[in-house]
């Protein structure tokens, strides 16, 4: 009886792993050239006017598919914010929340534009807390494996 028990309990945590993994979202990392020269350039630019890289990360993305970033932010403190995105998408988007869900910044910009895939934007937080960044890129050709770029700043 209880080797029955045993075996069961073994089963049902095994199924419950096995089904639990499938949903979790995993972050990769990706290359692009076009990217990695706008990314260094950025670094330089703004490390020349006084800011400071806080974090950074190559994401690959689905379109259409947000790829959510939380960070912590100090009061009063001046952030700069870039979400560089894949040169093929035709559409680029970023939204950031408060601790409170409360959205902060919205930016969009198309193929077309100047800056093209580069969304740029300055914030200072009125309280010290955990903002979350959401990202998003449209590409009609390329469904999967889209690259982004995330990088934060904070000025001396």
């Amino acid at each position: 009886m209880k080797n029955q028990f045993l075996i069961t309990t073994i089963l049902l945590f095994s199924c419950t792993v096995s089904f639990s993994q499938t949903d979790v979202i995993r972050v990769n990392s990706c290359e692009n050239a076009l990217i990695s020269q706008q990314v260094d350039s950025l670094k330089k630019l703004y490390s020349a006017d006084g800011f400071v890289l806080m974090k950074e990360a190559s994401i690959t993305m689905e379109s259409e598919f947000e790829m959510p970033v939380i960070v912590p932010l100090n009061q009063g403190s001046w952030y700069q914010f870039f979400f560089i995105g894949d040169y093929t998408s035709r559409l680029y988007e970023v939204r950031m929340f408060d601790w409170n869900e409360r959205q902060v910044i919205y930016q969009q910009k198309r193929w077309g534009d100047v800056d093209g895939n580069v969304i740029s934007y300055s914030y200072q937080p009125q309280f010290s807390e955990f903002h979350m960044i959401k990202p998003v890129q449209v590409n009609k050709q390329k469904k999967k494996n889209l690259c982004g770029y995330v990088m934060m700043f904070k000025k001396k």
